[in-house]
């Protein structure tokens, strides 16, 4: 799978993944910080890919999208 490396001007992240398909962000001072959004607002693009699969296909057939929304909630500093 290729994917797309993006970091920012701060080297504390490195962000990971290929247009809308993934969330995966990773810091690099293993840091917590609190949550900026409420978890309802937080991923919006693996949300919607994660809920439309468990709609179309059931939630044992998606669990490669409902990872990448996990992944994707702690990177914003939700613990789930």
């Amino acid at each position: 799978m290729s994917g797309v490396q993006l970091q920012s001007a701060s080297p504390a992240f490195a962000i990971q993944g290929s247009q809308k398909n993934e969330c995966s962000v990773t810091t690099a001072t293993g840091a917590e910080t609190k949550p900026k959004k409420k978890i309802c607002c937080a991923c919006p693009d693996t949300k919607r890919l994660r809920d439309e699969c468990i709609v179309e296909h059931g939630e044992a057939a998606c669990a490669k999208w409902i990872e990448a929304h996990r992944l994707c909630l702690r990177a914003e500093g939700f613990n789930v």
